[in-house]
């Protein structure tokens, strides 16, 4: 059996003071392609970020990448997002920055010192997504498509454990998101766990992987697969 890299116990999610889950079980294991589906508003963002250390988990138990999600600290959050890798659905680069430098800017943060070092990861992880001869432009210049790819290069450059994606092809056609899907399902075949929440049944029905449903406040397992 995998070691679970995701694991959520009686857990309780909250945001602006109201329960938007309860009775939160999840166990991903580590290696997995799974996603997260329900309506808007029913709970998957909010999910996603209490994982990432944007929502405080309000009870329960849980774990991500080693870190006790009901134990941890303001000060260690930045420590646990350099484990993860996060692509939300509007890209969040910025504006007035090179490829480059948004990527630059990412490394200097997370605690890259050597600038060759930095060039050197920004070289790889452009190679990965097949972006680099984008390097000095600026994201306007780039297609959606071309924005998303640079969005999960940003993801991949401290080596996660994980990817969360949160509707990474919620803005894009449906031509460009089957190539989204097909970089992101390479990351995951070379160990990568992803959790993607998503809109695109068409994707789901393409791309099968275990799935779980935000409704009415619960969390349930609608769809598993075994690697």
């Amino acid at each position: 059996m995998k070691e679970s890299i995701i694991s959520l116990q009686d857990a309780r999610i909250e945001q602006h003071n109201k329960t938007v889950l309860s009775d939160l079980n999840l166990d991903i294991p580590l290696g997995s392609f799974v996603y997260l589906i329900g309506r808007t508003g029913s709970g998957k963002s909010s999910l996603l970020k209490t994982l990432y250390g944007d929502l405080k988990l309000q009870q329960g138990e849980g774990s991500i990448a080693g870190f006790d999600l009901a134990k941890l600290k303001e000060r260690k959050i930045p420590d646990l997002r350099r484990k993860l890798g996060v692509v939300f659905q509007d890209f969040q680069l910025l504006p007035d920055r090179t490829i480059e430098r948004n990527l630059d800017f990412v490394l200097r943060a997370t605690g890259w010192k050597d600038k060759q070092e930095r060039t050197k990861k920004i070289d790889e992880v452009l190679d990965l997504v097949g972006l680099k001869d984008r390097i000095k432009h600026f994201p306007n210049a780039l297609s959606g498509g071309e924005q998303q790819r640079i969005a999960i290069a940003r993801a991949l450059l401290n080596d996660p454990d994980i990817i969360l994606a949160d509707e990474p092809t919620g803005n894009l056609d449906p031509i460009t998101s089957l190539e989204v899907m097909e970089l992101l399902r390479n990351i995951n075949q070379k160990g990568t766990t992803i959790l993607m929440a998503t809109h695109d049944y068409n994707l789901i029905s393409k791309y099968p992987n275990t799935t779980y449903k935000c409704e009415e406040g619960k969390l349930s397992e609608i769809k598993k697969t075994t690697p």
